[in-house]
């Protein structure tokens, strides 16, 4: 297993993941902290650009259309020890939308899991950074993902041991638009109210775009926060890029008891390079040589 990589500031970013009153409702962020989040929603498009044109391959759009969801959610709100991964007090996430994984390892390494010189091995033969996420090799991934459906369903699964078991620790997972398509994320919410798994937070990145075009065009989803209330969840619906109201969401969903939670998230696939928001191609092709350097433009620096 590959060893973490704490500098002092991560030592002090550490101790706060720790804190068990991450579990509780949350204040609203004050300016720094969401400058702290801000910053971090713009490293992971700068490193999802950065490890997909050095791959020349992957899915460069979801984790750029996710960033504000991942980093708040990890800054803000899971309990974690990147000094020690397999932890069993730590809360689970699992990116059931596995094909957006750049953001995902962007997160982890920003927060010390593994060094920030693997990113460039992203998709590379033998990386443990693999095009979806590789339970094993990688501190910090929790579930093998990448074939719809699946990773939810593993989600409910954690969440249900945990509330057998005592155990007090949060859930979270990730899906999409596009996997609610398939059937298993249905059985999960079914079985998921039926065992009060309120333990259990999803976060739906909900952008209308797949690899084969709008969702819908290829097959229409319907309103999908009205069709998760009507299986019995607690349904928030939020703008997906505006941290303060999914930091509120997150906060919100800890207080809900009886039944699990659906963080309905509208996001732009893309987000931040103008020829890739709401393009369909860029679900799955990584930027040429000139859309690198655009990106690059127009995403700008990393604030201070």
């Amino acid at each position: 297993m590959i060893a973490p990589s704490l500098t002092p500031e991560l030592e002090r970013l550490r101790t706060e993941l720790l804190r068990p009153d991450r579990r509780l409702a949350r204040p609203p962020l004050d300016p720094e902290r969401l400058r702290r989040v801000r910053r971090a929603a713009h490293q992971i498009r700068l490193d999802a650009i950065e490890m997909t044109h050095a791959a020349t391959c992957g899915h460069p759009g979801g984790p750029l259309g996710m960033a504000e969801m991942m980093a708040t959610l990890f800054l803000e709100h899971l309990v974690l020890d990147p000094k020690n991964p397999s932890w069993p007090g730590r809360d689970r996430f699992v990116l059931s939308n596995g094909h957006t994984c750049a953001g995902l390892y962007s997160i982890l390494s920003q927060l010390g899991f593994f060094p920030r010189t693997l990113l460039p091995t992203f998709r590379k033969l033998g990386s443990p950074l693999q095009g979806h996420p590789h339970l094993g090799e990688l501190p910090g991934v929790e579930m093998a993902t990448g074939s719809l459906g699946n990773g939810v369903s593993v989600a409910a699964g954690m969440a249900l041991q945990a509330k057998a078991s005592g155990m007090p620790v949060r859930i979270y997972a990730s899906t999409s638009d596009g996997e609610n398509q398939e059937g298993q994320p249905w059985e999960q919410a079914t079985s998921s109210v039926h065992y009060d798994l309120d333990n259990l937070c999803l976060l739906l990145d909900w952008n209308n775009v797949q690899i084969d075009g709008h969702v819908e065009d290829v097959m229409s989803v319907g309103d999908l926060a009205a069709k998760w209330a009507s299986f019995g969840w607690f349904v928030q619906k939020v703008d997906g890029h505006d941290v303060a109201a999914v930091h509120a969401a997150l906060s919100r969903a800890k207080e809900e008891k009886g039944r699990p939670s659906m963080i309905v998230c509208k996001t732009t696939l893309g987000r931040g390079v103008s020829y890739m928001e709401n393009n369909p191609k860029f679900h799955g092709t990584a930027p040429s040589d000139e859309e690198y350097a655009q990106a690059l433009r127009e995403l700008g620096p990393l604030p201070a």
